[in-house]
């Protein structure tokens, strides 16, 4: 019996701070994890400090995507963390043993923990190891967000061993890696990174026992990239930048994430019966616990199998929607927009009226028609054939490419406007869509390939400078929606 009132059953996982038991309260009558304390590498004593921070600061978030903190006590000269049970899986244990996820299976995922870590930095906490291994995900596919041993408030201290990294090498934001204090910003690296591994397969850094290699190259070169990203590269690109300053919010990774590839919300859950375990051969939805152990606390390797349960399978996105690669800086051509054709249009109404008055006296009453009213009149071509709305072309095309990549730079609304409603949600709202666009500075089209007006896609090579002044080509193809003489952006082909 643990301070009178929690029993031990086993123990179910062992991190680098502490071993982790399944527990009882036999006050309230329910499990809880029990976390007995370790020592900081390099110490000779049981980290209180680092329990007590834990307790804290999770205890200050009250958040449903943040394992709960019930109780810190002190039993025979031994420290046990009390916190919520968690039976599930680690996101890197799921990755090991079903393989790479999807786009729309780690989206719901890794949102729910983005929910968590905006919520935490809304607080003025910043986690410090954002990793697959802290990721909790239980049987109906809710997001448990753990260990905030290391988490710092703002009005904290850092922790002050001398030459002590924190956080976990391989998903380190590169100013951590340099030595430099983390930040909000250095949550968002992490979590992007910890993307990278649920759709790669494997960490984007792989440490082995070069760790100093590893840290070098987090800090020195480009960010890695996975071309098979799909409608999640944009998120990729704005959380794994160099620059902190250049990243997404929190905020804005949860909010992009949660409008999915088709602007609905997306939350994971059972669609069989717990006990009734997924087809081996369903490539579309994940299995959280089959054949793998509970996992019940931060750091912890569970050791207890749990019961089966799948998420519905994601619905299939029309099209892997993703921000342009860049804006423009060539002059847009010309193209006949929705009012030029308008006026158009009412002018030769009014030709068409004055026309017909002419031809009836002005209305002087002679005429045996006169009392009969006139047919709606039709806009005519020179030839006096009705003329037939415009069609798409791929000048058309190309040219509203330009006009799109030369605003963007200079009028985000503007720039908006010219996406569908559609669009616009599966590019994360304005606020999305900004803090993409805003860490663009130019771009040029190097070339045009192929358009087709009929399917209304165009594709091209695009330049873009960042902000801070790398540069970087891609190749788009876009899907254009084309009405009354006006294209839109609907998405990437």
């Amino acid at each position: 019996m643990i301070a009178g009132r929690y029993t031990l059953d086993r123990e179910i996982g062992r991190g680098g701070m502490g071993a982790v038991w399944l527990g009882h309260d036999e006050v309230l009558g329910r499990e809880v994890a029990m976390k007995r304390i370790g020592m900081m590498p390099g110490g000779t004593s049981p980290d209180l400090e680092r329990a007590e921070r834990e307790a804290r600061l999770a205890a200050r978030l009250n958040h449903p995507h943040v394992v709960a903190v019930f109780d810190l006590v002190l039993d025979d000269e031994q420290q046990w963390l009390v916190m919520e049970y968690v039976e599930g899986v680690t996101l890197s244990e799921l990755v090991t043993r079903d393989g790479a996820l999807t786009p729309d299976e780690a989206s719901p995922l890794v949102g729910q923990a983005a929910d968590a870590l905006a919520a935490a930095h809304a607080a003025g906490i910043v986690h410090r190891d954002v990793k697959p291994s802290n990721i909790l995900v239980t049987p109906r596919g809710q997001v448990k967000l753990s260990d905030f041993g290391i988490a710092r408030a703002e009005a904290d201290a850092s922790l002050t061993q001398t030459g002590l990294v924190t956080g976990s090498p391989a998903y380190l934001a590169p100013e951590v890696a340099s030595g430099q204090g983390a930040t909000d910003a250095s949550d968002v690296w992490s979590l992007g990174a910890t993307l990278f591994h649920a759709l790669a397969g494997h960490p984007p850094y792989e440490v082995g026992d070069n760790l100093m290699g590893a840290l070098y190259r987090i800090v020195h070169e480009d960010p890695p990239r996975f071309a098979n990203a799909g409608w999640l590269r944009p998120l990729l690109e704005a959380t794994m930048t160099r620059e902190p300053s250049e990243r997404w919010s929190m905020a804005q990774v949860r909010d992009f994430l949660d409008a999915g590839p088709t602007g609905m919300v997306l939350h994971p859950a059972p669609s069989v019966p717990l006990a009734t375990p997924a087809p081996a051969d369903v490539t579309s939805t994940r299995v959280l616990t089959s054949a793998v152990p509970p996992v019940a606390a931060p750091g912890a390797a569970p050791v207890a199998p749990a019961a089966a349960s799948a998420p519905p399978p994601a619905t299939p996105p029309p099209a892997a929607p993703s921000a342009p690669s860049a804006p423009v800086v060539r002059r847009p051509r010309w193209r006949p927009g929705a009012a030029t054709l308008m006026i158009g249009a009412a002018l030769l109404v009014l030709i068409a009226i004055i026309a017909w008055a002419s031809l009836t006296g002005g209305g002087g009453g002679n005429n045996p028609h006169d009392d009969v009213a006139p047919e709606p009149s039709t806009p005519t071509s020179s030839s006096g054939s009705s003329a037939p709305a415009e069609a798409a072309t791929q000048d058309g095309m190309q040219g509203f490419v330009e006009d799109y990549l030369s605003t963007v730079t200079s009028d985000l609304d503007t720039a908006f406007s010219m996406l569908t409603p559609s669009f616009q949600r599966q590019s994360g709202g304005i606020s999305g869509y900004s803090g993409f666009w805003g860490t663009i500075q130019t771009a040029d089209v190097l070339s045009f390939g192929r358009t087709d007006p009929d399917a209304l896609t165009v594709s091209y090579r695009v330049e873009y400078t960042r902000t801070n002044g790398s540069k970087v080509q891609d190749d788009v193809t876009l899907q254009l929606e084309y009405k009354d003489g006006t294209y839109l952006i609907d998405g990437e082909a």
